[in-house]
């Protein structure tokens, strides 16, 4: 399955401030072509901590598009999304899974959220090649993956991103902000993960850098 990584970051590659403050950190343009991107794939993929604190819709919201919505995903080993977020709310409308390391919640399914359960690894974190075969399953072969720098890195970890989309928008917000990708444990330049980059546009004042996997 084809896994795209989204970054939207400051030019120091910080997705919010130290108090989490992260809207807008890029400009319309950019969150315009965020929006084509996610019409372009089956799935869009994002993190319990980021569905928890800005409660995402993970819709496309293009003028005049009609086309189908990408499946809306989120790792959630404990299952904490709430009844009243709009994740679960809409999953009737939606389709939505919950990725969890722990039985099926009555009240998700009830509400009409799916829930693919995967083996857990190191803390809690359910296994990411299962749960990639397992969205598979579901018919979702395209995955467009918007999720914080823990679930970035652990993509990256497990050598399972194909391409990058990396918006940068031109402002510097420093080292107590909160990083685009987490700790990678990557204890030499040879054991990085690599990419090409292909194609570089403005959007306005941003730039938006787009990569490959070698």
């Amino acid at each position: 399955m084809p896994v795209t990584l989204k970054l939207a970051t400051s030019l120091d590659g910080r997705i919010a401030t130290a108090s989490g403050q992260s809207r807008w950190i890029t400009g319309e343009r950019s969150r315009q072509a965020v929006h084509s991107l996610r019409a372009q794939h089956d799935a869009v993929l994002v993190g319990a901590e980021t569905a928890l604190a800005d409660d995402p819709e993970l819709t496309v919201r293009l003028p005049g598009y009609a086309g189908p919505q990408p499946a809306r995903v989120v790792l959630d080993s404990r299952q904490r999304l709430p009844d009243g977020c709009g994740l679960v709310a809409s999953a009737r409308q939606v389709p939505t899974y919950v990725v969890a390391t722990t039985k099926p919640a009555a009240r998700l399914l009830e509400a009409g959220v799916r829930v693919l359960r995967a083996p857990a690894v190191g803390e809690d974190r359910p296994e990411l090649k299962v749960v990639v075969q397992a969205l598979a399953a579901e018919g979702l072969h395209r995955l467009f993956v918007e999720g914080g720098g823990q679930v970035a890195a652990s993509f990256l970890r497990c050598g399972l991103v194909d391409a990058v989309e990396w918006f940068r928008a031109p402002i510097v917000i420093g080292g107590e902000g909160r990083p685009a990708v987490g700790a990678l444990a990557v204890s030499g330049l040879a054991d990085a993960p690599h990419f090409r980059r292909t194609e570089v546009r403005e959007l306005g004042e941003d730039l938006w850098e787009r990569y490959e996997r070698i």
